[in-house]
């Protein structure tokens, strides 16, 4: 049943994109400067989970590794690597640049130094989830390196500016915005259709079924195919000719369940922390997760940044806010109340 299963993965980069023309060209357009050798533009790519951020950045610069011999790309996930170190190291180390570096002993500004002695090709860094970043200052760090051109990946513009000092907010709001909005069902039939295509065998699912997935992923392409792997898989162990609608219903709920649990396990510890409040105390509000939070760390993070782990979670559907400002109050997402599959 499964031709290919590499199309059903969520990190997979298709050959053609669908629906993301103006953004593709957008982005290509920025980073045209360094295919003659110049620098070039930071970008900033926002837009809701699931709207294809990452996959764009990764399809861009793979095009453009294709066109030109002398231009590398280095992508570095935020969530994972939340530190300044981890981001400067995670670079250094794609650069092939780490071998004598200490994890331990070795200071940040050896690291910066490092990557201004970096005489290789043009690089572009994709930071991912750039928002999540403890000491933004990195960003600053890259932006002052000529030979660096610089994807940042975030949510909103308003998480990512809310993070970072007023030099780099001002450089940042100078820098080319390439916004991209939530996917309509129809959007996500075509990437599913194509993903199907590819990835399984003929009639394997109906377009109706593909029609209902979209509608129950409600914009997240992330979410979208998600199910439609899980259902395939499930189909291709039971020996399934196709994939039934008893199968597809249990498939949008592990789906939901295994983007969840790897939200999760993606949280920073003081992140985490912050989330275990609220599931136990919740409906809560900023200020008191903010005292909870300060009791229960021993290095605690200020208010703002704390509502910025509330907001940030929120987006990634782990956590549901209700009411204005200055009255909100968190609790868990019920998963139940998640767009059934029809």
């Amino acid at each position: 049943m499964i031709r290919d299963a590499r199309v059903l993965r969520a990190g997979f980069v298709p050959r053609e994109v669908e629906h993301r023309d103006a953004e593709v060209n957008h982005l290509s357009s920025v980073l045209e400067p360094i295919t003659n050798g110049e620098p070039a533009d930071t970008a900033i790519v926002t837009g809701p989970s699931g709207a294809g951020k990452t996959c764009i950045s990764q399809f861009v610069t793979e095009r453009l590794r294709e066109e030109v011999l002398d231009v590398e790309t280095t992508y570095v996930n935020c969530w994972r690597n939340y530190t300044r170190f981890r981001t400067l190291y995670q670079i250094l180390d794609d650069l092939g640049a780490t071998i004598d570096i200490h994890r331990q002993s070795t200071p940040h500004d050896e690291l910066v130094d490092r990557l201004q002695q970096h005489d290789g090709p043009r690089t572009v860094v994709i930071l991912d989830e750039v928002d999540q970043l403890e000491d933004p200052s990195v960003i600053y760090d890259l932006h002052s390196l000529p030979q660096f051109a610089i994807i940042c990946i975030a949510n909103t513009e308003e998480e990512l500016f809310s993070r970072v000092d007023d030099r780099l907010v001002s450089r940042l709001r100078s820098s080319e915005h390439v916004r991209m909005d939530k996917y309509h069902d129809e959007q996500l039939y075509d990437i599913l259709s194509a993903r199907a295509k590819r990835g399984l065998d003929e009639d394997v699912v109906t377009d109706d079924q593909l029609y209902r997935i979209a509608d129950a992923a409600a914009g997240d392409a992330r979410l979208a195919i998600g199910i439609l792997r899980t259902a395939a898989g499930k189909a291709d162990r039971e020996n399934h000719e196709r994939i039934t609608d008893d199968i597809l219903l249990d498939a949008a709920e592990d789906a939901r369940a295994q983007i969840k649990q790897r939200s999760l396990d993606s949280l920073t510890p003081h992140q985490r922390v912050v989330y275990d409040i609220v599931r136990e105390h919740g409906p809560v509000g900023p200020s008191e997760i903010h005292e909870r939070y300060s009791e229960a760390v021993d290095d605690p993070r200020t208010k703002r940044t704390v509502r910025t782990y509330l907001s940030k979670m929120a987006q990634y559907n782990l956590l549901e806010a209700e009411g204005t400002s200055r009255d909100r109050e968190y609790s868990l997402v019920d998963s139940a109340a998640a767009s059934p599959m029809q």
